[in-house]
């Protein structure tokens, strides 16, 4: 008997992702599912997840390479993410 695998997919749909913080600086990059990949203006790359919190509400975390962290969530009116330091980050998924 054959079976199949069944994939697991997230609810969560490709984009493209742009934030900014109130002194202009922007974080961007591209998510496919859940995971997501942002660069800053440095070029620190950035990664993280997209959880589906089920009410249509999206939960993110963000980790550097340095060990700093960005979460946040999103609904049907945007982005905010707050970092360590306090900053309050807007943005979208296109």
């Amino acid at each position: 008997m054959i079976y199949r695998r069944k994939r697991r997919r997230s609810g969560i749909r490709a984009g493209f992702y742009r934030f900014e913080n109130q002194q202009r600086k922007q974080v961007y990059g591209y998510g496919d599912g859940d995971f997501v990949r942002l660069r800053d203006e440095h070029g620190n790359m950035w990664q993280g997840q997209a959880e589906d919190m089920g009410d249509n509400t999206l939960r993110f975390i963000f980790k550097d390479s340095e060990g700093k962290r960005i979460s946040g969530l999103a609904d049907e009116n945007g982005v905010v993410l707050r970092d360590e330091a306090g900053q309050t980050w807007r943005g979208f998924i296109d």
